[in-house]
């Protein structure tokens, strides 16, 4: 049986979903205004596990991510700058613009990591009439008031608030973990909907039952995933940072709304670290998957390297950890080769043991554990093959695909390491030499940090 650690309660739990093999999974999506950093990304190769998890336990799972192209504030609550219009100022585009622009780069992103697209992609802009509705619900069961710059939630009746992340809201003070509204009745109450400036005109905004405006952030998923999954979500996922605020307020107006309990297994992955630091936008200290790229890596690498630790664990990134897993991904691949192409049957006592670690809270770095030992276990090559094949459907490290093209053969093999031989002893000529037969047979020698990698002529 399939175990997760649910925010919720701070346990792992069996996992049961509401309908025998039938799953709903709500996760959420990125804001739109720039590029996801790999931080970001660790969130959704997370998501792509856990359904891959679901799938290979026998269920169907109906996946929704959601793309916030309005309504986040600079803040991140409920003031300051709309991050898209602000970035379309930065660009001198429209904020529409930079919405399409940025989403069809962050799918660009999840296409190279292999991680398998959501049954619906579910755009804040394409849902305001459901948000709307949604308000209208709220406000007639008296959870809505009306201050000069929009319609908040008032947090104070809805005693469970903050159960999520066990808020210690006595004395809590504005600023704190909310910006300063003195016209706000609690420090935590929310805007459900802002109203445009009356200086100037939004790009992005609608007409309300309340006056022109647009939604507030944390709207748009409760409005969407009840669309489109019910009122009560079996999985909703996304990043630690989403816990004190974001996925807070969906379940204060979830369900107020629907009088039932919103989601029944939070599931939240922890951060990567750069020196240390959390990687953000916000701090500067961000790197995409380009760039990675533009340095050599095979995206499909980083998703190796995010499969050494824990979902719920911080992973520590360094361009020299990311090599190290860079060296472990190609032996993985050449190993693969050296199996051959003839398919076996999966070994069941393997299966059982990589079955058992993915179900345990989606403990990938035991799986992979669990890939070596079928590496290095007495069973015919074709078996391990098939196998390997057989984890692969939750790994999602596209084994099937590798090409034979991608190991070099022995002769060109031993050339590089007379190549290097040469070089140690600055023989320079022979180097080149060396270099310009290894050309010629259709391989070439890139010198890297940790040592020279082959790559293929096309």
């Amino acid at each position: 049986m399939l175990r997760l650690f649910n925010t919720l309660s701070r346990t792992i739990e069996d996992f049961k979903p509401q309908n025998d093999k039938e799953v709903t999974f709500y996760a959420c999506g990125p804001t739109v205004y720039d590029f996801a950093h790999i931080g970001n990304l660790r969130t959704f190769i997370l998501g792509d596990i856990l359904k891959r998890v679901l799938v290979f336990n026998g269920y169907n799972v109906k996946h929704v991510i959601n793309i916030t192209d309005v309504g986040h504030l600079t803040g991140d609550q409920d003031l300051g700058e709309d991050k898209i219009e602000k970035s379309a100022r930065l660009e001198s585009k429209s904020a529409w613009d930079i919405a399409e622009f940025y989403t069809k780069a962050f799918k660009a992103d999840l296409e190279k990591l292999n991680i398998v697209p959501p049954t619906i992609w579910a755009k804040a802009t394409d849902h305001i009439s459901e948000q709307i509705e949604l308000i209208k619900q709220l406000e007639t069961k008296g959870f809505i008031y009306k201050i000069s710059d929009g319609l908040y939630f008032d947090t104070a009746k809805f005693p469970d608030y903050g159960k999520l992340a066990r808020l210690n809201l006595e004395g809590q003070e504005e600023g704190a973990r909310v910006e300063a509204n003195n016209e706000k009745k609690n420090p935590t109450d929310f805007a459900v909907w802002k109203f445009s400036p009356v200086d100037k005109q939004r790009q992005m905004e609608w007409d309300s039952p309340w006056g022109k405006g647009f939604p507030g952030w944390h709207l748009e998923c409760s409005a969407m995933s009840m669309k489109y999954l019910g009122e009560t979500v079996d999985i909703h996922a996304g990043g630690i940072d989403l816990i004190p605020v974001h996925h807070t307020n969906e379940i204060a107006q979830s369900e107020s709304a629907s009088g039932k309990k919103f989601v029944n297994y939070w599931v939240h992955g922890d951060f990567v670290l750069i020196n240390e630091n959390r990687m953000s936008k916000s701090e500067g200290n961000f790197i995409t998957l380009t760039t990675l790229e533009e340095k050599g890596y095979d995206p499909l690498v980083y998703r190796f390297y995010s499969l050494s630790a824990h979902y719920r664990s911080k992973l520590n990134f360094s361009f020299d950890s990311l090599d190290n897993a860079r060296q472990s991904w190609r032996k993985l691949k050449e190993k693969f080769l050296d199996l051959g192409e003839q398919n076996g049957i999966v070994d069941e006592d393997s299966l059982k043991k990589f079955q058992d670690y993915i179900n345990d809270d989606l403990s990938m770095p035991q799986a992979m554990a669990v890939v070596w030992d079928v590496f290095k276990s007495s069973l015919a090559d074709s078996d391990k093959r098939s196998t390997l094949l057989k984890f692969d459907e939750v790994l999602g490290l596209g084994l099937n695909n590798i090409s034979a093209q991608s190991v070099a053969p022995e002769e060109v093999k031993k050339l590089v390491q007379d190549r290097e031989v040469a070089r140690i002893a600055k023989k320079w000529t022979e180097a080149d030499q060396i270099r310009k037969k290894v050309l010629d047979l259709g391989w070439i020698i890139e010198d890297e940090t940790f040592g020279p990698h082959l790559k293929k002529i096309d």
